[in-house]
């Protein structure tokens, strides 16, 4: 075998293992706020800019709005935004935070902070590798969504 054709010498791999098991850490830290990592990160999205449309929201999280409605929808359901249509254009549907979801923004400042130290608690990676990963994926995000 090739040792370009080796799993672990993989991009893709190695991207797929930390998205997944980054997901994994963060479930505990959302649970008392009821959130997913999905829902999550709609909400730090409204946080940056309220009062988004779907279509917004889709482009800024790179999900389709068949994956983002059930997201919205349980985040209306739970009392963190609203959705409104449109008056002028029944299709488009505008988000907007709740006061519970404007509240929320505070109290999950924790999250970025507990993620940070999960990350570098034992010393093999520290806060200055995690900016300097963090530009490089902003790098290759951007590659690849120009091809």
């Amino acid at each position: 075998m090739e040792e370009i054709q080796k799993l672990d010498n993989q991009l893709c791999f190695a991207l797929y293992v930390c998205s997944k098991e980054i997901i994994k850490k963060y479930k505990p830290l959302l649970e008392p706020f009821g959130l997913t990592y999905t829902g999550y990160i709609t909400m730090l999205v409204l946080w940056e800019k309220d009062g988004l449309t779907v279509k917004e929201l889709g482009e800024r999280l790179f999900l389709d709005s068949g994956t983002l409605t059930p997201v919205l929808k349980k985040l209306e359901a739970s009392g963190f935004v609203e959705r409104n249509r449109n008056k002028d254009d029944e299709r488009s549907v505008t988000i907007t935070l709740t006061a519970k979801g404007k509240r929320t923004q505070e109290s999950a400042l924790s999250i970025p902070k507990a993620m940070g130290c999960a990350i570098t608690s034992d010393n093999r990676f520290g806060e200055e590798e995690m900016k300097d990963l963090l530009k490089e994926l902003h790098i290759v995000s951007s590659v690849l969504v120009e091809d």
